[in-house]
């Protein structure tokens, strides 16, 4: 008598199981003494924290400067991308930067949409920190465009889910739990395309 087959389980880890286990790994990474930032800081040159948290705003900078190009060439997605754009600006502010205007400032005087590049450079205060962050020209489909932010929110999220390893304790955190919020925009943006 032949014995039956296992089920057919997928497998591999699951999704959930993987983003837990790399949210509990960045927060174990991220618990370290701040030895390394108090002695760079006494030499009077900015520590590699202060750099790595000045380097993240101006990430930030730049995604919220693409958010504000797409919302600039199609409007029409501003319900589905304000909140995602707000929550970079709070990005931006948590890193050390300031963000200085709304998402309301992707519209000119007389209530037109700017271009975007006019309105990439009035987003934060902080430029990106690389000027291929911010595209020349947004796709003009609803779908090409949301897909666009959200490669770059993965990208950005997998560098600093890198980065936090070579960072001290609570940046290494932030970096962690914004690195988490981008991936889960990815998904958000990505989720009515599919």
């Amino acid at each position: 008598m032949p014995l039956p087959l296992p089920s057919r389980t997928p497998s591999g880890p699951r999704r959930r199981s993987l983003l837990a286990s790399a949210a509990g790994a960045a927060l174990l990474v991220g618990c370290s003494s701040g030895t390394e930032e108090s002695e760079e800081s006494a030499s009077g040159s900015p520590s590699a924290t202060e750099r790595a948290r000045a380097r993240a705003a101006q990430e930030s900078g730049g995604l919220v400067a693409r958010y504000d190009a797409v919302l600039a060439v199609l409007p029409a997605l501003a319900g589905r991308l304000g909140p995602l754009r707000a929550e970079v600006v709070r990005h931006v502010e948590a890193f050390g930067g300031a963000a200085t205007e709304s998402p309301s400032a992707t519209k000119s005087a007389t209530g037109s949409p700017v271009s975007p590049t006019a309105s990439s450079t009035h987003s934060a205060s902080v430029p990106p920190a690389d000027p291929s962050a911010v595209p020349s020209a947004v796709p003009i489909t609803d779908t090409d465009a949301l897909a666009a932010l959200a490669a770059a929110e993965r990208a950005l999220a997998d560098r600093r889910a890198t980065e936090l390893l070579d960072v001290p304790g609570e940046l290494a955190r932030l970096l962690a739990s914004v690195a988490a919020a981008g991936a889960a925009h990815a998904y958000l943006l990505t989720e009515g395309t599919r």
